[in-house]
């Protein structure tokens, strides 16, 4: 089921091996909204969860994979980022989903319900056989607003500074494309199956790719001129977030192996021309 989780007759097979369980994707997710409405993130990330885990523990499922995220990190204290790593949300964003997290663990010893909490590095690209196709509403992550840009959607992209202390001045990445995320949460609902035992994880690529390396591999893919302008630092941007995972690999068998900015560009970009055909 490698890179293939939305096969729907591998999914029938799954679920005839006794594949029960729930995963749990649902969210908001815009760390500078959560500063403002914390009330809705609130009520949706936390209370719903709540609800889901209630109605598991009434139905009698006994296994969640959940879509947690690296914002329950913060600033990083070293590099690359490890599962040890301090747990220290600065946005309250990241404060839900950690309390996602320790929620969780509270019912696998009250219930025993088994959960797995894997932890996002910027989630990005499409499915490579073009079977998910939607475009992302009001884009604020880096590889749509380039998308946009390429497509004419915008005139240009804003670099939020070019003077940190990286080679080419600009903040860096780990990008994970979501063919890599699905095979996470496939292997994660077998583990929890199989071992029933709950577990948290990093999911990232191991390497980083800076703001300008994405917007140079983007003109080259899509052959437009894409605009970008420098802009002022953005408050709270670390310089450089990379996680390890090293622990993915060793637990679940797990690599990125669709996550090079080559395929995360292309994967977009084929989308993007379906919807704006002047573009190709």
């Amino acid at each position: 089921m490698e890179g293939d989780i939305l096969d729907s007759e591998k999914l029938d097979s799954a679920l005839k091996q006794g594949f029960d369980g729930i995963i749990h994707l649902a969210a908001f997710k815009a760390a500078g909204e959560s500063m403002l409405q914390p009330e809705k993130y609130s009520v949706n990330n936390i209370s719903g969860t709540i609800n889901i885990v209630n109605c598991a523990s009434k139905a009698g499922i006994k296994n969640i994979v959940f879509s947690s995220s690296a914002a329950v990190y913060g600033e990083p204290a070293y590099l690359p980022i490890d599962e040890k790593h301090p747990l220290k949300p600065e946005n309250y964003y990241g404060y839900t989903k950690l309390q996602i997290e320790e929620l969780l663990a509270w019912y696998d010893k009250l219930k025993g319900i088994k959960s797995a909490s894997l932890r996002y590095f910027n989630a990005a690209g499409y499915d490579a056989a073009g079977r998910i196709a939607g475009l992302e509403r009001n884009p604020a992550n880096l590889l749509p607003v380039i998308m946009e840009t390429a497509a004419g959607i915008r005139k240009k992209i804003d670099i939020f500074g070019n003077d940190y202390p990286t080679p080419d001045g600009t903040c860096i990445r780990d990008y994970v494309h979501v063919t890599d995320l699905a095979d996470a949460h496939y292997l994660s609902m077998k583990y929890l199956i199989k071992e029933n035992k709950s577990f948290t994880l990093n999911l990232g690529s191991d390497t980083g790719i800076s703001v300008l390396e994405m917007i140079e591999k983007a003109r080259e893919i899509t052959g437009k001129p894409i605009s970008a302008e420098i802009a002022p630092r953005r408050a709270g941007d670390p310089v450089k977030l990379i996680a390890t995972s090293k622990k993915a690999e060793k637990t679940l068998g797990w690599q990125a192996k669709y996550s090079s900015a080559e395929t995360l560009i292309a994967s977009s970009w084929e989308v993007y021309k379906r919807y704006y055909t002047e573009v190709v």
